[in-house]
């Protein structure tokens, strides 16, 4: 480790925690029901503690004394118990209530305490269960489980029944490349939930980078290492969706029961001292601060050395790169394929956030794979029939226009943020009013159609023409160049019933309505894709485009609105599947 946090060495445990503006710092720890409250030394901007005996398994905090002046980055309240932000394990899951945002009401009975941790088992050092060109499969991982009738009771819903006999065999079926876990770390509700009866179901709102949500995984590091090593027994990787970019601290109106408290000079601001917002979330960490780096790389040191994770996928990954604009030479890459433990790693980016200059598709590092969202939203136009043949051959062909020869293109049709598959073809509009915010939130502009009807429809001909639609755009992602990934339960019809934002709300997989044709039909594309996967990664040169009645194509073709499809025939040796788009018949075939 960095050497902050608590580590136990030799019979004696060690604190260090960052705060260099506190005036006083006191560790504390927890025996039963009383809390023994230790005065810890400064050194440097750093206060330390040192117990003579071995503390593993107890729980501890800090509180930190100072000056109570938020407008100068000042939030320095001994009645708040602060979350070390190398915390490894918490004894309880977060839960937002008003008192962590005031000044001087104790949240002992309400924060978190972190939990000293033992001795730690290293995984070997291994290469990614990862290849270019094959598929990411977007887990949630409670709503994943919950219903799943193979998976006992007591463990649905927690990391452990991924490694499930019966759910490894779904993702072999679908010849998964790597499970993409939504976000597994400790996280609390956005203070506006609570009042309105719901809560954070996504996880996107963290508060320690390296604390697994004792909900999600009770077993802590061993549970996730342990299905971690199952799933790579299966061939299957695993990677774990990180939010970096903000914690649950929120804006000036949020609580103090972490690095707010501790060292508010983590977090970005303006000129004027106010908090920059580039998140949505009220808050964004500051990746021009070291120390915030250094957090960041631990947090991934600590997944690949103990849990044997395959790679990343990082949200709102601009953010990383900013200081305060956006640079595609930021520190951080270089920080990163450095580190002997990560620099194979698989590196995703969600490359959008919307602080200015905040699109930056295409312009992550070399090596790093980007979230495509001009994919979906041209396949999705091209089958609703509003776009264009052209751009469809380009985002299938591994948008060069956007990255250039090496395809580093994650293809998706839906993610968790916006509408899932069916509701594609299911919802022109969204239907978001559970959310509490008047059907204000989640994206206006889906691309998406209702084949007639809003919403679920029992005539014959608008669920045929849904279907249709379905496979179509499945077999257009399954004959692209590039990865690409399904957010689990699109392969079978999954719904949301139209609501484009459903963080806030719990939406199982229903595993007992599955639509079996249309899961097999998917099974059989990724069965004919993974014959073919070290091709897939790129799109093959040469080859020959055709109109649908033959004719070679060129430009006039390509740029006529009325053009329907195409048919794509692969050079000579290629192991590319010949296919054809037609948007009249609504299909998709591969040879």
């Amino acid at each position: 480790m960095s050497g902050y946090g608590a580590q136990v060495q030799a019979g004696r445990t060690s604190f260090r925690v960052r705060s260099p503006l506190a005036e006083a710092m006191h560790l504390c720890l927890f025996e039963g029901e009383g809390e023994q409250r230790v005065a810890m030394e400064r050194d440097g901007e750093d206060w330390v503690a040192e117990m003579p005996r071995d503390l593993s398994g107890l729980a501890y905090s800090y509180r930190a004394e100072g000056e109570w002046s938020p407008d100068e980055g000042k939030w320095f309240d001994p009645a708040k118990l602060l979350v070390d932000p190398y915390a490894l394990e918490l004894d309880r899951r977060f839960d937002q209530k008003p008192e962590l945002a005031v000044h001087g009401v104790d949240t002992a009975a309400i924060v978190p305490r972190a939990i000293v941790p033992g001795p730690l088992q290293e995984v070997a050092s291994e290469p990614p269960r990862f290849t270019r060109g094959g598929l990411v499969y977007e887990v949630a991982v409670a709503g994943f489980t919950a219903l799943h009738p193979d998976v006992p009771e007591a463990q649905r819903s927690t990391v452990a029944a991924l490694a499930h006999p019966a759910v490894i065999a779904h993702l072999k079926k679908l010849h998964v490349s790597a499970v993409e876990l939504m976000p597994i770390i400790a996280w609390i509700d956005e203070r506006h939930l609570p009042p309105l009866g719901l809560a954070n179901h996504w996880g996107y709102n963290p508060v320690a980078p390296l604390a697994l949500d004792p909900g999600l995984c009770p077993g802590g590091v061993a549970e996730l290492r342990e299905t971690v090593a199952a799933l790579h027994e299966a061939g299957i990787g695993v990677i774990l969706d990180l939010v970096l970019n903000h914690t649950g601290e929120s804006d000036i109106f949020g609580g103090v029961w972490s690095l707010r408290g501790l060292d508010d000079a983590a977090y970005a601001h303006a000129p004027d001292g106010s908090l920059i917002n580039d998140t949505g979330c009220g808050n964004t960490l500051d990746f021009a601060n070291r120390h915030v780096r250094a957090l960041a790389l631990e947090t991934l040191r600590h997944f690949v050395r103990y849990c044997g994770v395959d790679g990343f996928r990082f949200d709102l990954a601009p953010v990383l790169a900013r200081g305060p604009g956006f640079a595609a030479d930021a520190p951080i890459f270089a920080e990163i394929a450095a580190d002997p433990l990560l620099a194979d790693r698989v590196m995703i980016a969600e490359p959008w956030d919307i602080g200015p200059g905040g699109y930056q598709l295409g312009n992550f590092p070399a090596n790093w794979l980007e979230w495509n969202d001009r994919y979906r939203d041209d396949v999705r136009q091209f089958w609703r029939g509003d776009g264009a043949a052209n751009v469809l051959a380009t985002r299938m062909a591994g948008s060069s226009d956007i990255f250039g020869p090496q395809t580093r293109s994650i293809n998706f049709l839906a993610a968790h943020d916006g509408f899932t598959l069916a509701d594609t073809v299911a919802y022109e509009h969204r239907h978001n009013v559970a959310n509490g915010e008047g059907n204000r939130d989640g994206h206006g502009e889906n691309f998406s159609w209702n084949n007639g009807v809003e919403g679920p429809s029992d005539d014959p001909a608008v669920k045929a023409r849904r279907d249709a639609d379905l496979r179509a755009m499945l077999g257009t992602l399954f004959a692209s160049g590039g990865t690409i990934m399904l957010t689990a339960g699109d392969e079978f019809g999954r719904s949301q019933q139209g609501n484009n934002n459903a963080y806030c709300q719990f939406m199982p997989v229903d595993w007992q309505a599955r639509d079996v044709a249309l899961e097999a039909y998917v099974a059989g594309l990724s069965e004919d894709r993974v014959q073919r996967a070290a091709a897939m990664a790129e799109f093959p040169e040469g080859g020959t485009w055709r109109s649908l009645s033959g004719e070679a194509m060129h430009a006039r073709l390509w740029e006529d609105p009325r053009c329907a499809g195409f048919t794509f025939d692969p050079p000579s040796g290629s192991h590319w599947p010949r296919f054809t788009v037609d948007r009249g018949k609504r299909t998709v075939t591969l040879d």
